[in-house]
C-alpha cells in the first residue's frame, strides 16, 4: 500500500509521527479524493440534472457515473437500486420511515441484533412509539457471536424486517448475515444489512447476499463526509413512499396533486451532494486499484487479506500485556480490536485515560461506547478502547502502539 497517497499520515502530533487507528471512526482520504473535490469546485460546479449548459451536463454525467460505480461495487441489479444519502445513519432512517409508512402496522416485529449501532436502534424506536410495532434483539455468546438458534425463535409471523449490521464497529465480529437473510425470507420477513463496517474491508455483493436493504458511508471508505448509499430492492422503493419531499423527487406538482420521479430519484429530494459523490466514486476507483504483484491479490480483496492479518498481529501483540481484556474474539474478524486493561487487582484502567496519554504520544485510538450502549451493557462495561485498521496502517505502527500501550499500562 503506498501511505504517500495519505499526505496527512506524513504528520506529527505533539512532535511525534502520527499513528491513525481510529479507521472504524473515519478513514483518511487519499490525495485523489481531496483533489477530485478540487477539480468539481473549480471546473465542473453546477447543479445537476437541471441544467441544459455544458457545466450541468458535465455534473450530471459525473453524478451518474458515480452511482453507477457504486452500482457495480456492490454489484446492484441496476442504478435506480442506488439512492445517495448523507451517510449509513440518513440511509437507515431513510429505511426506518419510508418502510414503516409502506409496510408496518400495530403489532409488526423488527428484530435488531445486541450489537447495533445507535443508529440502528433509535430510528426503530421513534417507529415504536409512532405505530406500535414490537422490537426484539438477538443476542450472543461471550466471543461475540450471534446466537442463531436464539433468532430462529423470535421468528413469527407478525416479523416484518430484520437489521443486522454486517460487521461490528465494536467486537469486529462478520455477521452471518445471508443465513440471517435467508432465514427471514423463510418466515416472511425483509433483510436490512448495516454495511458501514464491511463495504470498506471485504467484498460485498448484494445480490449474493440476497439482502433487501444495505447502507454504508463514503467516509469509512476512503471517501468524503456527507455522503452515503442506500442499496435497495426496486420492488420495495417503488412501493415505499418518499422520505423527503421537494425538487428534484417530483414528476409534476399542482396544488391538488403531486406525482413522484422515478427511481432513485423519488428518494433524493433537494440538490444532491454531487461533488461527494463524485468524490465517491473516485475513492471506489482508488480501492480497486491496488493490486499486489506477489500475493495476486486486487482491490478489495486484497485489502481483507492485509487488514486481516494486521489485526491477528496486533491481538498477538497485545496479549503480552498482562491484564488486557478482549471484546470480539469469534473466528469471523476483521479491523477492529475493542479491549480494557485491568490492574493486578482488578480495576480498570479507564479507557479514556488509556487514550489521552496515547494521543500524546502520537497514536489516535478511539474510547467509549462507540455508539453502542446496549452492547457495552451486554458486556458489563460502561466502555472500551478500540484500535481499528485500514489499507494503510503497517506493522511497524502496531510495535509503536503496543510500546506506547506498556508505557501507558505501566503508569498505573
Amino acid at each position: 500500500m503506498n501511505r504517500i497517497d495519505f499526505p496527512i499520515l506524513g504528520r506529527e502530533v505533539y512532535k511525534r509521527p502520527l499513528i491513525y487507528l481510529d479507521n472504524a471512526a473515519t478513514t483518511q482520504k487519499p490525495r485523489c479524493v481531496v483533489e477530485a473535490i478540487d477539480e468539481m469546485y473549480y471546473s465542473v460546479n453546477a447543479n445537476v440534472h437541471r441544467g441544459v449548459h455544458y457545466l450541468s451536463q458535465r455534473a450530471t454525467d459525473l453524478h451518474e457515473g458515480a452511482r453507477e460505480k457504486v452500482r457495480a461495487f456492490i454489484n446492484a441489479r441496476s442504478t435506480a437500486e442506488i439512492l445517495f444519502t448523507r451517510g449509513t445513519t440518513e440511509s437507515l432512517n431513510l429505511v426506518a420511515s419510508s418502510f414503516s409508512e409502506a409496510f408496518l402496522h400495530e403489532g409488526d416485529e423488527v428484530i435488531l441484533t445486541v450489537m447495533e449501532h445507535h443508529s440502528d436502534i433509535v430510528p426503530w424506536q421513534l417507529v415504536r412509539d409512532r405505530k406500535g410495532i414490537v422490537i426484539k434483539v438477538i443476542p450472543m455468546d461471550d466471543r461475540g457471536d450471534l446466537d442463531l438458534e436464539a433468532f430462529k425463535s423470535l421468528l413469527t409471523d407478525r416479523t416484518r424486517l430484520v437489521c443486522c449490521c454486517h460487521v461490528s464497529n465494536v467486537l469486529g465480529t462478520i455477521n452471518p448475515v445471508k443465513e440471517i437473510g435467508r432465514l427471514a425470507h423463510e418466515a416472511g420477513a425483509y433483510m436490512l444489512v448495516d454495511g458501514a463496517q464491511s463495504v470498506p474491508h471485504f467484498p460485498v455483493d448484494v445480490q449474493d447476499l440476497d439482502c433487501d436493504f444495505l447502507t454504508f458511508s463514503g467516509h469509512k471508505i476512503y471517501g468524503p463526509t456527507g455522503i452515503g448509499v442506500l442499496y435497495g430492492r426496486e420492488e420495495l422503493l417503488d412501493k415505499m413512499p418518499p422520505y423527503q419531499g421537494g425538487g428534484e423527487m417530483i414528476s409534476r406538482v399542482t396544488f391538488e396533486k403531486t406525482t413522484y420521479e422515478r427511481l432513485p430519484y423519488k428518494f433524493e429530494a433537494g440538490t444532491p451532494d454531487y461533488v461527494g459523490s463524485y468524490a465517491l466514486g473516485v475513492a471506489l476507483d482508488y480501492v480497486s486499484s491496488l493490486h499486489d504483484e506477489k500475493s495476486g491479490l486486487r482491490g478489495m480483496e486484497l485489502i481483507a487479506a492485509e487488514e486481516a492479518e494486521l489485526t491477528r498481529y496486533a491481538m498477538e501483540r497485545m496479549r503480552e500485556i498482562e491484564g488486557v481484556k478482549f471484546y470480539g474474539e469469534s473466528a469471523q474478524k476483521t479491523s477492529v480490536v475493542a479491549f480494557n486493561v485491568f490492574q493486578p487487582d482488578g480495576t480498570l484502567i479507564h479507557p479514556m485515560d488509556l487514550g489521552t496519554l496515547l494521543d500524546r504520544l502520537g497514536i489516535a485510538i478511539r474510547t467509549g461506547h462507540h455508539c453502542a450502549q446496549p452492547l457495552m451493557q451486554r458486556c458489563g462495561v460502561e466502555g472500551m478502547a478500540r484500535a481499528s485498521f485500514a489499507l494503510y496502517n503497517t506493522k511497524d505502527e502496531i510495535d509503536a502502539f503496543i510500546a506506547g500501550l506498556k508505557r501507558v499500562v505501566k503508569m498505573f
